[in-house]
């Protein structure tokens, strides 16, 4: 079998992250992704810290979303581009771009123009506030929009204040919703025959995320407080709890998982205790609760507790650092961390977040270096060496 999107041809004006992610995700099943850059190349090629892979242009923030495209570059500024663009188009299934909207419009490939070229087309276009609306202008950035989204009301300790999350969680989730808003069109299309417009907002995408919160706000009038490290349930056996060397986190949720807990905690008396008799009275006396579990947790480490944990069917993680992450059993079981060679060596590289039992996500080619498959790309398109050449002195790509 082949991969779920091969054959599917995308144009991608993306850059920086939101709009990188999605088409990032579509490669990875198999779509052709033709990234298109500015001739100095993508901000997020070069990075800031000067380390051999950023200055070969393969920057690793970069290479995380950007593996397995295609490379060409063009001055967008120029009439000659936007004609080679035009003429890219009817070979296209889909068109990408994260620019704030009108900019598209005003180099004259916008979607209303690139429709008419090509019916069948689905452009998607990834921006802060969407392509409608009183705050469709403004431009927008990953923590701009945790805040305004509010993500950040919720995250953290009140005694530190709202807190973002620990990685660019707004540009990721509208990543995510755009591939899936891809998908979707592209399914659509194929029992009507019909391009269509793929509007996301990252305010609309993180909103999503926060669907649970959002509906709760809206029909009890709940104003949620910062979740601290607590379960979005509000038990307190789902929190973070010291050991003797770290931390843990438990994911108790139910009656018989609380008194297998407190059995192996040497505190099965807790679970007589009427403070402790039920969910509501646990959620009441917290405090207290946390206090005994904790008390009795520091005097293990937290691979003993693990262990132990694991054993007796009591939901709990230990806390990991990315460097111990990656060196769980579980990764060479599974499939997104995947090597890729390069001319520089090999790289690993995370794919997509789920198995298929047949050609599922993986990267196929090195990361591209800026503008390696301009004439390729410009080959396909029709136009000869000699006019691939004329543009190239032009400065046109």
């Amino acid at each position: 079998m082949s991969k779920p999107f091969a054959g599917v041809k995308i144009l991608d004006f993306t850059r920086v992250l939101a709009g990188p992610y999605a088409s990032y995700q579509l490669a990875l099943l198999g779509a052709d992704v033709i990234k298109v850059e500015s001739r100095e190349g993508d901000d997020m090629r070069f990075g800031n810290r000067a380390d051999a892979w950023e200055k070969r242009g393969l920057a690793a923030p970069w290479v995380a979303v950007n593996a397995g495209k295609r490379s060409i570059t063009m001055d967008l500024k120029q009439p000659r581009a936007i004609e080679v663009i035009k003429r890219m188009v009817p070979k296209m299934d889909v068109v990408m771009e994260n620019f704030r909207p009108g900019v598209m419009d005003k180099l004259g490939i916008g979607y209303d123009t690139l429709k008419e070229i090509n019916p069948r087309l689905i452009y998607a276009a990834v921006s802060g506030f969407g392509q409608v609306g009183p705050d469709k202008a403004t431009a927008a950035f990953d923590g701009m929009i945790q805040a305004m989204s509010g993500l950040m009301s919720i995250t953290g300790f009140p005694s530190n204040g709202p807190t973002r999350v620990g990685f660019a969680g707004a540009d990721v989730m509208s990543g995510f919703t755009g591939a899936f808003g891809v998908a979707s069109a592209l399914y659509q299309r194929t029992h009507t025959g019909k391009g269509q417009l793929v509007d996301v907002a990252m305010i609309d995408a993180v909103t999503g995320f926060l669907a649970q919160q959002f509906t709760e706000h809206m029909m009890t009038g709940r104003v949620h407080e910062q979740a601290q490290n607590l379960s979005v349930t509000r038990k307190p056996t789902g929190n973070l709890f010291k050991t003797k060397d770290g931390w843990m986190v438990l994911a108790v949720m139910t009656d018989p998982q609380f008194q297998r807990l407190m059995k192996q905690l040497g505190r099965a008396d807790a679970t007589a205790d009427p403070q402790f008799k039920d969910w509501p009275t646990r959620i009441a006396n917290n405090k207290a609760l946390h206090e005994i579990i904790e008390e009795v947790m520091k005097q293990r480490t937290s691979a003993e507790w693990a262990d132990i944990f694991a054993k007796n069917d009591i939901p709990a993680g230990r806390v990991l650092t990315i460097p111990e992450t990656v060196k769980l059993d579980h990764f060479g079981h599974r499939t997104i961390m995947q090597t890729v060679e390069t001319e520089h060596g090999p790289i690993t590289v995370v794919g997509s977040g789920f198995r298929m039992e047949h050609d599922g996500g993986s990267v196929e080619r090195p990361p591209a270096k800026l503008g390696e498959h301009t004439d390729e790309v410009l080959r396909a398109a029709g136009y000869s060496a000699a006019e691939i050449a004329e543009m190239r002195a032009a400065k046109v790509v």
